[in-house]
């Protein structure tokens, strides 16, 4: 077990462990902690407290102090000075023609790197755009492309329940969702009603997965056979789960007759989503379809932009670029060795960083050739500048 507090360093940010060392510190105060890219301001989200050692990335940075009036103000700038680098950066895509969509821009507390968060449909080469940027800023410039589910967590909103968008006020990490979710929730799978302003499943289908599941059990399915605690065989007509009513059409006499029961009042056989699944439109299916496939993918991308986001802040198990190409090589049959330029190229492009056995043999040093450096997976350039050594 080791003693940590949580500190966020955005709205509704992922939470990392920092050594709370011994400061007295609170919930809400701001603190400038050491991370693999430099200084940070972040803020406390939990007292202290004790976690298992397998929840920690080794080794545990450290809060190097709360901050001080000076470093409020510091901040307070650098919020103030990203919003002149959007605009700016801005200018530079409609110069350069670039189909991508310009999210946010976030300077590091230190001002020794300056991020750029975009959306685009496609693959963006970038390196001109970054070159512009370095001559202005006179700084390290790093693009991240990022997928539409971040997109709306920067920039936040209000969902069609009048409240503040989940990811942008409360959630820290995005969760599967799926279909089942909202068929256990008796919501109508019209696309329209289960996505939210992102184009994805609602966030929000994920919050109350585990209590639906749990009141379902005991509560029969619309248009099913049900016997009455009174004598009466019925069927359901419509049900609420969290109040675990049922309403019931009876016969009386030749007349019928709806009347409400709680659901311990009533003995049905339980059928199976099969059994009785809602009538869905061709156009709607194949929505429903595409909306799955989307999330699959929004899960595998989110899980490698968290990824990268931990190495950013926590830094990697080895402070070593060759580290990730020995965990590739280890996790995929397909070694980059002796299967032709072009097959190398292309599993680089897949699968992520690693330098390329033919590159100085094709190109010479294609750090130089190019005035810095491009990954495909991090989205990541750095223009060399008058200074750098």
């Amino acid at each position: 077990m080791a003693e940590v507090v949580s500190v966020r360093f955005r709205t509704a940010g992922k939470l990392y462990y920092f050594d709370p060392l011994d400061f007295e510190i609170k919930k809400g105060d701001h603190v400038i902690v050491e991370t693999a890219r430099g200084m940070e301001y972040g803020t406390v989200i939990g007292e202290r407290r004790e976690v298992a050692e397998e929840n920690i990335v080794r080794p545990l940075k450290p809060i190097l102090r709360i901050a001080t009036p000076e470093d409020d103000e510091k901040e307070a700038d650098n919020l103030a000075v990203r919003e002149e680098a959007y605009k700016i950066c801005k200018e530079k895509i409609a110069k350069h023609e670039l189909p991508m969509k310009l999210v946010e821009a976030e300077y590091t507390f230190d001002r020794k790197k300056l991020m750029f968060y975009f959306t685009a449909d496609n693959r963006i080469d970038f390196r001109e755009l970054v070159k512009d940027l370095a001559a202005v800023f006179k700084t390290r410039i790093e693009l991240r492309q990022i997928g539409v589910r971040d997109e709306i967590k920067l920039l936040g909103g209000v969902g069609m329940c009048g409240r503040e968008f989940c990811c942008h006020s409360y959630l820290h990490e995005f969760a599967p969702v799926s279909i089942k979710m909202a068929k256990e929730q008796n919501l109508s799978l019209n696309p329209a009603n289960v996505s939210g302003v992102c184009g994805r499943l609602m966030c929000c289908l994920k919050n109350e997965e585990e209590t639906y599941e749990e009141l379902n059990k005991t509560m029969p399915g619309v248009g099913d056979t049900v016997k009455t605690n009174d004598g009466f065989n019925g069927e359901v007509v419509s049900i609420n789960v969290l109040r675990q009513k049922v309403r019931v059409v009876i016969e009386i006499k030749d007349e019928k007759e709806i009347r409400e029961y709680n659901a311990s009042e009533l003995y049905f056989k339980k059928k199976s989503h099969k059994d009785k699944e809602e009538a869905i439109s061709e156009e709607d299916l194949k929505a429903l379809e595409l909306l799955e496939k989307q999330e699959q993918e929004d899960i595998i991308e989110t899980e490698r932009e968290q990824e990268e986001e931990q190495k950013e802040i926590l830094g990697s198990p080895k402070n070593d670029r060759n580290f990730e190409r020995k965990k590739f090589d280890k996790k995929n049959d397909n070694s980059f060795e002796g299967k032709g330029k072009k097959k190398e190229k292309k599993d680089w492009e897949k699968n992520g960083p690693g330098p390329q056995k033919d590159d100085k043999k094709k190109s010479g040093n294609p750090q130089k050739k190019n005035n810095g450096r491009y990954h495909n997976n991090r989205r990541e350039s750095r223009p060399r500048r008058n200074g750098d050594e």
